[in-house]
């Protein structure tokens, strides 16, 4: 039996690639572990992914900001170390697969203790911290921009990101009938992330009764960001998460506004839609999504609107303005040859697993 142990959360972005990674594992014959936070969004993701173990580690958050967890994070990534180390000691896998954010870098270090080769993947234009941490324990760091395989030297290879399958399985007429759409009206899908975002969710809202002339709206709008005011509202319809119905929201919509993580970047280009995107600004992260956004800006593929620039008059102009763009749009995606990184990132994992 093939053992992989399975890594990355925070967010939904560092844990979508390996959703999608597991069905095909489990098709080729390994054993599936996946070593997550306690109360991370992994650990709800992965709830009802059957056939796969779920291990919870003690971590802590790699901040860029003043906080006085910063003086008692680092004690719980070293909790989260000495625990790692036992687990993959008991485990014996043959590869672990780290995808990212904060709860993989005490995995990563117990694999390396335990002598057990590790691949990383980086979906973003630039390394993010926990890989830039761990990259020197890893056998390869695998991305889906070359200029990030580029930083990593000879480390670093573009492979593209494992896409889900079902992904290409949604039907236009049942995200209709799940989301209780019409027919005849255009569908702008909103996606602020898996936490969503207060700044759009706000612009978006006050920008409504000039939308609602035009556009039926779907709005994802994060866990926690539902407005009970506007519920029962006609031709708009507010979602905390979607997981199963994601593909028939992607079906159903016409035009996005959607951040710039580099997942949803994948997702919006394999599937062609025309799109407005709103990058987190600088001084709420990296910087990676405004570099992720340019990059599609400057080759045609999407629109960009800064956070900083944003009101919901602008907003539901831009928006007006990407629909009516939207034929050149799809065919500049077109034209644009994107790879799904799901068969060579598999090959990597067989090559370089543990015999």
């Amino acid at each position: 039996m093939k053992r992989i142990v399975l890594t990355g959360g925070g967010t939904a972005g560092h844990v979508t690639p390996n959703l999608a990674l597991i069905p095909q594992l489990l098709k080729e014959g390994w054993e599936v572990h996946y070593i997550g936070s306690e109360n991370g969004i992994e650990r709800t993701l992965l709830s009802e992914v059957p056939d796969v173990t779920y291990h919870a580690i003690a971590t802590g958050k790699l901040r860029r900001y003043l906080d006085v967890k910063n003086l008692t994070d680092p004690f719980r990534v070293l909790y989260g170390v000495g625990q790692s180390i036992k687990l993959i000691r008991s485990l014996k896998p043959n590869i672990v697969f780290a995808k990212g954010g904060f709860v993989s870098v005490p995995v990563v270090y117990g694999a390396r203790i335990n002598g057990v080769p590790v691949l990383l993947h980086e979906s973003d234009m630039t390394p993010g911290l926990a890989n830039r941490l761990t990259v020197p324990f890893a056998k390869k760091l695998l991305c889906t921009f070359p200029e990030a395989a580029k930083l990593a030297g000879h480390k670093g290879e573009c492979v593209g990101t494992p896409l889900r399958p079902e992904l290409f399985s949604g039907r236009r007429e049942e995200g209709i009938r799940l989301f209780g759409l019409r027919r005849d009206r255009p569908v702008l899908m909103v996606v602020g992330g898996s936490v969503g975002s207060q700044a759009i969710n706000r612009a978006l809202r006050a920008a409504l009764p000039k939308l609602l002339e035009c556009f039926q709206v779907l709005h994802i709008c994060g866990k926690g960001n539902l407005d009970s005011s506007l519920e029962g509202t006609q031709m708009y319809c507010q979602r905390e998460y979607l997981c199963e119905e994601m593909a028939h929201a992607y079906a159903v919509a016409d035009i996005l506004i959607s951040r710039a993580g580099s997942n949803t970047l994948c997702e919006i280009l394999a599937l062609n839609k025309p799109s407005l995107l709103i990058p987190y600004p600088k001084d709420a992260s990296r910087g990676d999504q405004i570099l992720n956004a340019r990059s599609f800006a400057e080759r045609g593929l999407a629109r960009v609107l800064y956070q900083e620039d944003m009101t919901p008059e602008l907003l539901a102009k831009e928006i007006v303005s990407v629909y009516k763009d939207r034929g050149n749009l799809i065919d500049a995606m077109e034209k644009e040859s994107s790879s799904n990184g799901l068969r060579n990132v598999l090959q990597y994992i067989n090559q370089y697993a543990r015999q």
